[in-house]
């Protein structure tokens, strides 16, 4: 089932999300659900904060589903190590339309847990690397464009207003 992506001005995207402690079949269904929400927008990241759900959760695929077993479920995530620095393009199926480039760590090692509750070490680099950078942001209530100057979040958040103001966001 497709879920409703939040949009920028939510509430529930500026939360903390929770832990997860029940790894059972209702998060399987929400994991498909978040899977085949991120494939029809298309993104390669997807927060269960983005569908108003408040865990620890984030679906990942950097082949946007073109390959089955680059599918990655991380639960409970946390950074525990970064190095270096890249800087790129990112946008957000949270703030569709708008992409500036971000600096996030070169390399990175998360903790998590996967579907049935068994520990996860994740050692990533570049593209990963700045996926999981942003869907454990999103987990802590933080937005890419919290990453860029006062300047471009401004001129951003005003062409947001403007959208809004229109019916069109």
């Amino acid at each position: 089932m497709i879920m409703k992506i939040l949009k920028y001005g939510a509430p529930e995207l500026r939360a903390q999300s929770e832990r997860i402690t029940n790894f059972d079949g209702a998060l399987q269904k929400i994991v498909a659900d978040m899977f085949e929400t991120m494939y029809s927008e298309p993104g390669i990241g997807l927060a269960a904060a983005q569908v108003g759900l408040n865990v620890r959760l984030a679906t990942i695929d950097l082949s946007a589903g073109e390959d089955e077993g680059k599918k990655m479920v991380i639960c409970n995530p946390e950074i525990v190590s970064a190095e270096g620095s890249q800087r790129g393009d990112e946008g957000c199926l949270s703030i569709p339309g708008f992409s500036e480039s971000v600096t996030r760590p070169q390399n990175l090692v998360v903790e998590a847990q996967d579907l049935e509750g068994k520990d996860l070490r994740i050692e990533a680099e570049g593209l990963l690397a700045r996926c999981l950078c942003h869907e454990i942001d999103h987990l802590n209530g933080v937005l890419f464009i919290d990453h860029l100057s006062p300047l471009k979040r401004t001129l951003i958040k005003n062409r947001i207003r403007k959208l809004a103001k229109a019916g069109e966001w």
